[in-house]
């Protein structure tokens, strides 16, 4: 007897339906909430796809610290640019400030995973502005010069 003989009909249509459209799954799987109906419900995929829901607002937040890390780091770091580019990387700047914040006020369960984040996006954000500055990597510090506080701060500019 074959494993997939054991498993209920509506059990593998269901799975059909996941591997085939996600769409209409992610609907037939919402009614079956909403009718109570939880002994039909695809429990192995649904948990995995929460989770994923989890991970993408984690990646969301730590590709955010990443930008805001490059744009600091060019700002410090090329005076003379900041001139020509000041609107967009202070729109930058603040744009993914805003989008941390939101992110953490939605997500508060992510607030203490933020130092390890922060950490993470400063290798990332100096990276990022080698490429976008054709600096030597060498040209910035082996540490981030600020605290999570201070990039965080919507007053802070570094110098």
């Amino acid at each position: 007897m074959r494993s997939s003989d054991l498993w209920p009909s509506t059990w593998q249509a269901t799975m059909a339906t996941y591997d085939q459209d996600f769409y209409t799954w992610t609907m037939e799987q919402a009614q079956l909430l909403r009718e109570r109906r939880l002994s039909e419900l695809d429990i192995e995929n649904i948990a995995e796809e929460l989770e994923d829901m989890g991970k993408s607002q984690a990646r969301a937040l730590g590709s955010q610290l990443d930008r805001l890390i490059a744009h600091l780091l060019k700002w410090c770091y090329q005076p003379n640019q900041r001139q020509q580019s000041e609107h967009s990387w202070r729109a930058s700047i603040r744009n993914a400030r805003q989008e941390i914040e939101e992110t953490l006020f939605e997500n508060p369960g992510l607030k203490p995973l933020l130092p390890e984040f922060f950490r993470k996006a400063y290798s990332k954000g100096v990276n990022w502005a080698v490429i976008e500055t054709n600096l030597p990597e060498s040209t910035f510090p082996t540490e981030c010069p600020w605290t999570l506080e201070q990039v965080l701060n919507p007053d802070f500019w570094p110098q």
